[in-house]
């Protein structure tokens, strides 16, 4: 029995090397697969730099985003980052709820919320700030100027005519 388990073992350890030099076919030309798997590499990072603070990808932008448009709607933000309006009302309940963000009724129209950002929103924006700049750091120092700023607007043409939901 115990030689089974010792088998097994190695099968395992043997599936995982081949996992490692797998071909990727059709996928080597598939630009929604790099991007896929660039976001994947981005996103791990990220959330391990911000894992102290306790926030995620979403959360820091739409404290980033309520810092330079203080005053904006919910509705408003959400739709700067693709988000339904219960996804957007949940975040910004969670972000409430640690004092980092408060509603308050617009002054033009008492139906929409516009969101500000409290005192401690503004110090864990500041803290996230710090944090983001070294994880980019990681990532971007692996372009010269001009690279990164034409690989960036590459990335512009890509998602600036998705007007789908």
């Amino acid at each position: 029995m115990a030689a089974g388990k010792s088998d097994e073992k190695s099968q395992r350890s043997e599936s995982v090397d081949d996992l490692r030099r797998i071909d990727l076919g059709r996928l080597e030309n598939v630009l929604g697969f790099h991007l896929r798997m660039a976001n994947v590499a981005l996103y791990h990072d990220f959330s391990k730099a911000m894992e102290e603070l306790g926030l995620t990808q979403k959360q820091v932008a739409v404290l980033e985003l309520i810092a330079e448009n203080e005053g904006a709607s919910q509705i408003d933000i959400a739709a700067t980052l693709g988000m339904d309006r219960a996804t957007m009302m949940a975040l910004v309940n969670r972000l409430e709820d640690r004092d980092l963000v408060e509603r308050r009724p617009s002054p033009v129209d008492r139906r929409r919320q516009q969101l500000i950002l409290t005192g401690a929103g503004q110090d864990m924006l500041t803290a996230c700030r710090q944090l983001i700049s070294a994880h980019e750091r990681k990532f971007t120092e692996r372009f010269s100027d001009k690279e990164l700023k034409t690989f960036v607007g590459f990335l512009k043409r890509v998602y600036a005519g998705d007007h789908s939901d």
